[in-house]
């Protein structure tokens, strides 16, 4: 069994201008002296017996099996040959669709204003012909009055009339202006008429030109998509050989996760043939009072003796004692080993990064927030250098803030549901991203500032990074090219064959047992992950409504198409996933909202938290 090692005064106590800070409150961040990445290198620390006196026997703790730098699942780049040639093989054939995929639109925008314009040509000709056909009908109907009357009138009729000579004369005169008037509007009417044809000539030949380039761009994108079709195979392939390496790093993920399990059983098993009873959190809160019988504590890296925890002095190693919550906390957490990563819930089927601390710690007694902003902002802190297991590790960057939490397990190695990994898990500690280490058994302290996203940094919740509903960019994760994920990666949401990332996947099934207790049924969904090989096929077939292959938001494995009242804005069954969703981790993008020109009340994307 590995061992924590220990080493004598002299190295390891820091002078008062070497000295770490405590403090988290104002935006201050605790870092951790960065460690040698080979596991025979441990934390030095002190022990310090009762009063004064140096042990410098090597300490027996619990310690991990040796974790991988990308725990099984990991959304993590996969440093693989294969995955670098199935990238780059994808983009070739992606680039030939995208430099196409203008030309299709602006043809068929071609093609639309060119219907467009000869739908009101023949509107215009409609009504020129209307008209025309109007004053046609009042010229019959004189024509018609005329032959009822008994024959054309003419100037030698109304001469022959009889009439008084002056009647005649207006007469003459109004039949004149009749004449000349039905001509005029008669003529006007067919030159309007035949500008319309005109008109409708012209708008035809435009749509037949346009028609003629929306072929052109349709053969072309049919060749392409035959292309891309041809090396699907070729994809495949690549993709099998990345799948195989996921895995592998997969299993090896399980026999880390079990092995450090076995040692941490041993590691109990081993206080108690040493007839040691854990003692309460309260016995070990102030060592120089007093520790319980045959205890002494252990050295903080501060000077002084470490408040939380103790030793049992031994030939030839001491064993560390810890306080009974944080051991049953502890193993509770390797209880739940191997269960899925999911935002917004808290087992016992999975978990997200706040919750499993929250829950392990409060079944041991000691109460805690549930997610890593609250667990950061109360739990006491304590020097890096002075981390022990069950200790809380809190995880970030300066500029994204805070962004995880889990349970140390010694230096180098911590226990956590991990998004990144999508399962809760045991990884490797990355010393450089430790922004503050806390024991719960210390009892809360104030509430504190939480460090968060600067610079238009997004944040992240649990090692993922959580987009907003106004992100409308691509979401890759893991290296993986859109559409040509590894199977290993993905997990089935439990209906017709529908699958996503994982952490998606365990979140959705949430999610829709959630909604099942309150509408009767599960979600309804018509889509989910799309396959390159499927883009091509829908590609095929709405060019220019489909995304080109490799771009679809539905290709990374975290988007989902619902059905069953939730594809209607207004519905009883959009209101509940409008809110409930998010305490799952989904989405409704605000590119899909009413108004904002793409409204898809169907399409909600998992978003990470």
């Amino acid at each position: 069994m590995l061992t924590w090692r220990y080493v004598p005064v002299q190295d390891t106590i820091p002078s008062s201008a070497q000295k770490k800070p405590t403090s988290w409150g104002g935006g201050m961040f605790l870092r951790s002296r960065r460690r040698d990445r080979r596991r025979t290198t441990a934390s030095r620390m002190v022990l310090v017996a009762a009063g004064a006196l140096a042990l410098t026997l090597p300490l027996v703790g619990p310690a991990s099996a040796d974790p991988s730098d990308q725990p099984g699942g990991t959304t993590a780049v996969l440093e693989s040959e294969a995955l670098d040639r199935l990238q780059q093989r994808a983009a070739e054939v992606q680039e030939g669709l995208r430099a196409q995929q203008g030309e299709v639109l602006a043809a068929q925008e071609a093609k639309a204003r060119a219907e467009a314009d000869v739908a009101e040509a023949r509107s215009v000709l409609t009504d020129a012909e209307g008209e025309l056909a109007r004053y046609q009908d009042v010229v019959a109907g004189y024509a018609r009055a005329v032959y009822r009357d008994g024959g054309a009138v003419t100037p030698l009729t109304l001469l022959l009339s009889g009439q008084d000579p002056g009647d005649v004369l207006a007469a003459m005169g109004f039949l004149e202006v009749v004449d000349r008037h039905a001509a005029e509007v008669i003529g006007a009417a067919e030159e309007l008429r035949q500008q319309a044809l005109d008109v409708q000539r012209r708008a035809a030949d435009a749509l037949a030109e346009a028609q003629a380039r929306a072929d052109e761009v349709d053969a072309r994108v049919r060749e392409l998509e035959a292309q891309a079709a041809a090396v699907t195979d070729e994809l495949d392939e690549a993709l099998g050989e990345v799948d195989r390496q996921l895995a592998q790093l997969q299993a090896e993920q399980v026999q880390v996760n079990e092995q450090t399990a076995a040692n941490w059983r041993a590691y109990v098993d081993q206080l108690t043939a040493a007839g040691i009873t854990p003692p309460p959190a309260s016995a070990l809160q102030d060592p120089p009072s007093g520790l319980p019988d045959g205890l002494v504590p252990v050295s903080s890296s501060e000077g002084g003796a470490q408040r939380g925890a103790a030793q049992k002095p031994g030939q030839p190693n001491s064993l560390l004692v810890l306080p009974a919550e944080t051991l049953a906390a502890v193993t509770a957490a390797m209880d739940a080993l191997g269960r899925p990563y999911a935002p917004g819930t808290a087992g016992p089927d999975s978990w997200d990064c706040g919750s499993l601390v929250s829950t392990v710690y409060g079944a041991a007694g000691i109460p805690l927030p549930t997610d890593q902003a609250g667990l950061f902002g109360v739990t006491t802190p304590i020097a890096a250098a002075d981390v022990l297991p069950g200790d809380l590790v809190f995880l970030g960057t300066q500029e994204s803030g805070l962004g995880h939490v889990g349970i140390a397990l010694d230096p180098q190695t911590m226990l956590a549901a991990d998004a990144r990994a999508g399962a809760v898990v045991v990884r490797t500690l990355p010393a450089d991203q430790v922004i503050g280490i806390g024991r719960p058994s210390l009892g809360q302290r104030a509430p504190a500032g939480v460090p968060g996203p600067v610079d238009g940094a997004l944040r992240v919740e649990c090692g993922n990074t959580v987009y907003p509903p106004s992100f409308d960019g691509a979401r890759q994760w893991g290296g993986y090219p859109n559409g040509l994920i590894p199977p290993s990666a993905m997990c089935p949401l439990g209906v017709a064959g529908h699958q996503l990332r994982c952490d998606a996947a365990a979140a959705y099934r949430a999610m829709s047992a959630a909604y099942a207790a309150d509408m009767g049924g599960p979600i309804c969904i018509t889509d989910s992950y799309r396959t390159y090989a499927s883009q091509v096929r829908l590609y095929g077939q709405k060019p220019a409504l489909a995304a080109v292959p490799g771009t679809s938001n539905h290709g990374w494995g975290l988007a989902v198409d619902l059905c069953g009242g939730i594809q209607n804005f207004g519905t009883p069954q959009y209101a509940w996933m409008a809110a409930n969703a998010g305490r799952f981790g989904y989405l409704h993008p605000t590119w899909a909202d009413p108004g904002n020109g793409r409204e898809e009340p169907w399409h909600w994307e998992y978003a990470g938290t």
